[in-house]
């Protein structure tokens, strides 16, 4: 099965590189991120990496008809994390369990990162250092803290 990761005329979509390595200019629709913590799999396994979709109107509106959504707005965050993460470490699928079982600080990082992406349509942020007051852009795709 082949995934698009990017798409432009004249351009072949491909699944050899991550998204986001080469800017060409293409559209961007897969993001790559890091998760803080990690996902623990049933298996002791923690699964960081992974890749985030751009999100469709029907991504959005889908999880209002899930009962669980209807009894607990909460829940609405769940079920469409679930929908638009397209892989997280060796895992075969993501679904509402895997984002249920998430540590807080992961879920809040992908809502985040779910906000960049589909509304900014980028994973960069403004960082200010606490010491010297320099201002500069840091990537959440990126790798962790102190990775070049």
């Amino acid at each position: 099965m082949q995934r698009v990761i990017a798409t432009r005329p004249g351009i072949e979509p491909t699944d050899a590189a991550p998204a986001g390595l080469v800017d060409d200019g293409a559209m961007r629709t897969e993001f790559a991120f890091e998760l803080p913590r990690g996902y623990v799999g049933p298996d002791g396994t923690v699964h960081r990496r992974g890749v985030m979709r751009l999100a469709t109107a029907r991504d959005e509106l889908l999880p209002l008809y899930d009962a669980r959504v209807q009894e607990n707005a909460a829940y609405t965050t769940v079920v469409l994390l679930g929908r638009v993460i397209t892989s997280l470490g060796s895992l075969g699928s993501i679904d509402s369990s895997v984002i249920e079982n998430m540590f807080a600080s992961d879920v809040a990082f992908l809502q985040d990162f779910y906000r960049r992406v589909n509304a900014e349509g980028h994973t960069r942020i403004a960082v200010t250092c606490p010491e010297c007051s320099h201002r500069f852009t840091a990537d959440l795709a990126g790798g962790r803290l102190g990775e070049s």
